[in-house]
């Protein structure tokens, strides 16, 4: 049996800037709160009466905090984390540099779908080679003393907080834009219900950008490779505190696979329900941006690291293998599908490969993908789960209203669909 004495980090707050916490960082304020509290009790005199009675008082008082009110002062010092002005410069240049790159580097430009007024946006897919760029940008940057490695690690909270602030005045401006917006192009035509609540959490705009840039596609390309250099600095952490271990290591090459292949087949995003449907507001603006990862300790069996890779192949081969074919019959409708021609509804819906066996077999592989991340973890606690959990809920809800739209738009051909596709997401459960 192989024992994997692991310092993981648990996914515990959903979607792709993803902010981490230490929990040694927690353990370690405690420590200096405990050294606070009892400094505040040493007496003034140097005489060894005074201090032996300075130290009786001490014994016999109560003290200043409690263990349990100090735990819980300091998660409450950490979930009230006010960004500093490095955490916002982290996050200005990330985005700065993601503008400029993603404008200025050479890219395949690719046509969206097209849209109810008949127009269609092209997307400049760069990704891939604005993240090998920047990877030793900050190499360099490192080796020269420039920067730090670990800073995202050492800075969690500070980032994850001004990360949420960020992305609720994104969405105030975005709404406010929208509500003012006189354009009734699909892309700006705004979509106003009058709630405020809820025009700021969905949006009011489905496709607005700034200085020529797509805010959508651009937040997506920003949480997806946020996401690998997180994980590259809680690599460097783990490194310089050698504690790597091969549990670390899965979950490492997990992410790094799932992230290489997103920006590989960039172009297939934009095909996607978010990209096409969804309007930008604060459930996709942080939704793609916030994320928080905290620290657990555990042992995994070989059976179980068998298990998890498994989990993560059969994962990864539906979510990518259901993407391609719809992104391929999107462009060519007579593209073969495991070999045969394409069986189609009314024309209009693919009913063949992964698209035969659920209407929304993708959302199964996306599952599968999130629990192989989660795995690494172990079963000791139920809290790293949180994310397959929350994504479930998330792509049940998302299923309701892409069937309710497709009711709307396709009619009866969706529901012959339905007949000659009966099952949503899992084959004879669901």
């Amino acid at each position: 049996m192989l024992a994997i004495e692991a310092k993981l980090y648990y996914i515990v707050f959903s979607c792709n800037t993803r902010t981490l916490y230490y929990s040694e960082h927690r353990e370690q304020a405690i420590a200096q709160q405990t050294e606070r509290q009892q400094a505040r009790h040493q007496p003034a005199s140097s005489s060894s009466e005074n201090l032996g009675a300075s130290k009786r008082e001490v014994e016999i008082s109560r003290p200043f905090f409690t263990e349990r009110e100090t735990h819980f002062q300091m998660d409450l010092d950490y979930l009230l984390a006010i960004p500093s002005w490095n955490s916002v410069g982290i996050l200005v240049t990330f985005f700065t540099y993601l503008a400029i790159a993603g404008s200025l580097i050479p890219a395949k430009l690719v046509p969206g779908v097209t849209l109810q007024d008949g127009s269609r946006l092209h997307y400049r897919c760069n990704g891939l080679l604005s993240m090998l760029l920047l990877a030793p940008l900050l190499g360099v940057g490192a080796k020269m003393g420039l920067l730090s490695l670990t800073v995202i690690s050492e800075r969690g909270l500070e980032l994850l907080s001004a990360t949420f602030i960020f992305s609720f005045l994104v969405a105030l401006a975005l709404y406010a834009a929208g509500c003012k917006s006189r354009n009734q192009s699909s892309s700006l035509k705004p979509y106003v219900t009058g709630n405020l609540i809820h025009d700021w959490w969905f949006g009011a705009q489905l496709n607005p950008s700034f200085l020529g840039i797509d805010l959508k596609f651009f937040f997506v390309r920003s949480g997806m490779m946020g996401w690998l250099f997180i994980n590259l600095s809680v690599l460097a952490k783990t490194i310089q505190s050698a504690t790597l271990s091969h549990s670390m290591i899965l979950y490492q090459i997990f992410c790094l696979i799932y992230i290489l292949d997103y920006f590989y087949y960039e172009e297939y995003m934009t095909s996607t329900w978010d990209i096409i449907a969804e309007r930008l507001g604060f459930m996709l603006v942080f939704g793609d941006l916030g994320w928080w990862l905290l620290g657990n300790k555990v042992e995994l069996t070989t059976a179980a690291v068998i298990a998890n890779c498994f989990v993560f192949l059969i994962g990864y081969l539906v979510f990518r293998g259901a993407n391609k074919q719809k992104h391929d019959f999107k462009k060519n409708p007579k593209a073969l599908i495991w070999g045969k021609p394409p069986k189609v509804v009314g024309g209009k819906l693919l009913a063949s490969g992964y698209w035969g066996i659920a209407r929304h077999c993708n959302y199964l592989g996306d599952l599968l993908l999130a629990l192989s991340f989660s795995l690494p973890c172990g079963i000791s606690s139920p809290v790293p789960y949180f994310y397959p959990i929350y994504l479930l809920i998330l792509l049940i809800w998302r299923e309701r209203r892409d069937e309710a739209r497709c009711a709307e738009k396709y009619k009866e051909v969706w529901a012959e669909y339905r007949r000659l596709v009966p099952w949503r997401i899992l084959p004879y459960f669901y």
